[in-house]
């Protein structure tokens, strides 16, 4: 069966999906829409596909598909998500759409909503949960491997130069780290503890540390920054994930690079690198929207789908508790 692909919003993470639908052997991309004519168009037949410059426009022509992904952009990456997937999920299709779902908490829960209420797939791209290596960890944690579980700290800093918005580094970035720590954790957070500092010459708040607590009694902690990417190219890594357990624990590094083991009562390490053939970021995004695709072929029921649209919409609860917390100076529960 091969499944037709609608992608809607054609910059650079909308070239990303097209590429990956155009070679997976199950996919189809037939239609592409971006409210750019020019982007729309280029993509259109760079693509060899129709080309749409409204998601109205492409319901009302007749062009037939099994879903969409939405890749647009808007205020903090996610402000313009909501209008396109409500309409297409409104229209019957499941929906893949980026990272953050949105930044408006209502509109994150009216499209989660309306997903359940169609009874339809609803994912979102946090793929740094789909690597080989972030799997195979996660098999260590489920057999035992780590023992209880007592501590995950995750640091993610890149540099990005935006100031767009006061808090767009922790909501643009940090859906990714909070799911990945959520996944590892295997628990709800229910209390956030925040703050921020503004870098040098910064407008919005480009550094945070956020203390967490899950209801199974995991601690956790988020260090996150926009002033990042230390050494030339990033020579020290942009990303390090960290899971302690009574048994021993283990560090990620930068998704999918390097991935060690380090026992408690004994000084044999175990230590994978580029683990399943995976060597850098960017080949998350065919894991992640293959994962997806799958899932679709497999006719997974809605409430089974990995890395859902109600996960990403946990992610962004906790992102507002933390900015809660550092304009309150409170620990805030959830």
């Amino acid at each position: 069966m091969t499944l037709r692909v609608a992608v809607v919003g054609m910059g650079g993470i909308g070239n990303i999906h097209a590429e990956v639908y155009t070679e997976h052997p199950d996919t189809q991309l037939v239609a592409v829409c971006d409210f750019l004519p020019e982007r729309a168009d280029q993509a259109a037949e760079a693509y060899g596909c129709r080309g749409f410059h409204s998601v109205q426009q492409m319901l009302a022509s007749g062009v037939e598909f099994d879903m969409a992904s939405v890749a647009t952009a808007g205020e903090e990456n996610g402000g313009a998500h909501y209008e396109p997937t409500m309409l297409l999920l409104d229209a019957g299709y499941p929906v893949l759409g980026e990272k953050p779902i949105s930044n408006d908490i209502a509109e994150a829960e009216a499209m989660v909503a309306l997903a359940r209420a169609n009874n339809l797939r609803y994912g979102i791209n946090l793929n740094h949960r789909f690597t080989p290596a972030a799997l195979f960890a996660k098999e260590w944690i489920l057999r035992g491997r780590l023992g209880e579980l007592n501590m995950i700290d995750m640091t993610m800093w890149i540099n990005n130069p935006n100031e767009s918005s006061p808090h767009f580094h922790m909501r643009a970035l940090h859906p990714h780290s909070l799911d990945v720590m959520r996944y590892f954790a295997g628990a709800e957070v229910t209390k956030v503890h925040a703050f921020f500092k503004k870098g040098a010459g910064r407008q919005i708040w480009s550094n945070v540390q956020v203390n967490l607590l899950y209801d199974n009694g995991i601690i956790g902690h988020l260090r996150g920054s926009y002033d990042g990417n230390f050494g030339a190219a990033g020579t020290y890594g942009l990303e390090t994930l960290e899971v302690v357990g009574a048994e021993g624990r283990f560090v990620l590094r930068d998704a999918c690079e390097e991935l060690t083991f380090y026992p408690r009562f004994d000084t044999q390490l175990e230590r994978h690198v580029n683990y399943g053939g995976m060597s850098h970021f960017s080949q998350t995004f065919k894991s992640r929207i293959s994962h997806w695709i799958d899932q679709n072929l497999a006719n997974v029921p809605p409430e089974k789908i990995d890395a859902s649209g109600a996960d990403a919409l946990v992610a962004q609860r906790i992102i507002e508790a933390a900015i809660e917390s550092w304009e309150t100076e409170k620990v805030v529960s959830l």
